[in-house]
Formats: structure tokens, sequence, C-alpha cells
């Protein structure tokens, strides 16, 4: 089992850069495939971004791709979301998540742990 916290969340102009980081307790942290969702209001949650457990390969919504990147520090027990290039509707609650399935996968109902969530806010 493992625990999550998110952190790095808060106000940013549109085109500015937050960097949102998620701490794991727990066992194993490298044996778990982790990724970012994200939820605004009135909206169904979404996928961001994930990232794959001992290779590090990478997925990436469509509207996130070439301004967001997912990362993991395995000694830190930490993943990482950088983004840049911030628009207004990237304004969410977003959510850190860890899963030990086969694959990677995007769907949330796939994600067996969950953080607390972060709320980011860009401003126009």
């Amino acid at each position: 089992q493992v625990q999550l916290v998110e952190s790095g969340g808060g106000l940013v102009q549109t085109g500015g850069s937050l960097r949102l980081s998620c701490a794991a307790s727990g066992r194993a942290f490298s044996s778990y495939h982790m990724g970012w969702f994200r939820q605004a209001p009135g909206k169904e949650r979404q996928f961001v971004a994930a990232i794959s457990r001992y290779t590090g390969s990478t997925l990436y919504a469509d509207s996130v791709k070439g301004r967001f990147t997912i990362s993991r520090d395995n000694d830190k027990n930490t993943v990482y979301l950088q983004m840049n290039s911030l628009k207004p509707e990237d304004t969410a609650v977003y959510y850190c998540a860890a899963n030990r399935k086969f694959s990677l996968t995007t769907m949330p109902s796939d994600f067996d742990y969950w953080g607390q969530g972060t709320q980011v806010t860009v401003s126009s």
C-alpha cells in the first residue's frame, strides 16, 4: 500500500509555470506506475500524464503534450509534474495516483491509490 501527498499548486498567470510534487510513503515506490489527473468543477476527472515503473516511459494527454513533463525520483519516493505555458483551461484540482497494473494506463479506474489533490488556478 502507498500513501500519496501532493504539493506545489497555486495561482499563476497565463503563460506561467508550476511544478507539482507527489510524495509517496510506503514500500517499493519504484514498483508503482504513477499518474497525474485533474478535475475541474462540474467535469469528470481526466488523465494528464503517467510514468511507468522501472523503465520510466511516459504518456501524456494531447492537451498537455509539449507543455507538461512528468518525472520521478525513486530515491526520494516522489513524482513530479512540471507545467509550463499554463492556460486558463488548465485550472483544476490535480491528483496524483498509483497502481501496479501490468501495463501503464490512462484510465482513472485503473489507479488504486490517490492523493488528496492540489488546486491549480491559472488567471487570464
